[in-house]
């Protein structure tokens, strides 16, 4: 398995567009992974082994009835990821993966969470909703107009900073995500573009 609790001769796409909100109403742990019960109207859609990106992070259905379904994370994606800090009752960004002739209405998301940031402001304007993001620099970096996937939606950057970001939020955005729910101080998932990390590893490699 890989760190997103997916056999790693299994690649998924996603698009950053979610297709519904669960709700976590079951937790069960297990050694350092955590299964989670989730709520959602996907459930009479999913069968078992198929991938749901889960807040941008890609998990298998272990489990499903015409109510709920299962989902585990390992303790890696715990820890790089915000599927730590779920609890009961908590909300989740749900997207299952792409097929074959799909309009990619985001932009194309691997379902494998970089690292997380925090949000530093939150503010309305004109209706939408701007969000500030920050976040580690290290390796990874994003440019304004460029897309940036958080929490599993594809959104895109208008402000861009070496550790930091803005986007703005439209509403029905705002209104059918998890982000009405967030708050300063919140972790988020930040999935870079995968475009972008391939042109900087060969730039890197060519100054080497």
């Amino acid at each position: 398995m890989n760190h997103q609790g997916v056999p790693p001769n299994r690649k998924f796409m996603f698009t950053g567009i979610i297709e519904d909100v669960g709700e976590i109403i079951a937790i069960e742990k297990e050694k350092g992974n955590r299964s989670y019960i989730v709520k959602s109207d996907l459930s009479t859609q999913l069968k078992i082994d198929q991938s749901i990106a889960h807040n941008g992070v890609c998990l298998t259905v272990v489990d499903v009835n015409s109510e709920h379904y299962k989902v585990t994370a390992v303790k890696e994606t715990l820890e790089r990821s915000n599927l730590g800090n779920l609890a009961i009752g908590s909300k989740v960004n749900l997207e299952r993966c792409l097929r074959l002739g799909d309009r990619v209405d985001g932009h194309l998301v691997q379902g494998h969470v970089d690292q997380t940031a925090e949000v530093k402001e939150i503010e309305e304007v004109e209706g939408s909703w701007k969000f500030v993001f920050s976040h580690d620099p290290g390796r990874f970096f994003t440019i304004e107009k460029g897309s940036i996937c958080v929490d599993g939606v594809s959104l895109t950057v208008v402000d861009s900073t070496a550790d930091s970001f803005s986007v703005v939020v439209i509403p029905f955005t705002y209104e059918h995500t998890c982000f009405k729910s967030l708050a300063v101080g919140d972790k988020v998932n930040l999935e870079f573009d995968v475009v972008g990390k391939y042109i900087l590893k060969f730039v890197k490699q060519l100054k080497n």
